[in-house]
């Protein structure tokens, strides 16, 4: 009787992962793309 339903959760515990990794991105973080660099050079000179 218990075999059964540890089955059932073990399937969807392991489906519901796939899913979340596999699945469609639904981040909504903004499309930056690439940024200048806006801060001071090196004064400091190497020898």
């Amino acid at each position: 009787m218990h075999m059964p339903r540890f089955f059932e959760t073990t399937v969807s515990y392991v489906s519901e992962a796939m899913s979340r990794i596999f699945g469609l991105n639904d981040d909504n973080y903004p499309a930056t793309g690439a940024l200048p660099f806006t801060g001071d050079k090196n004064t400091v000179k190497r020898e």
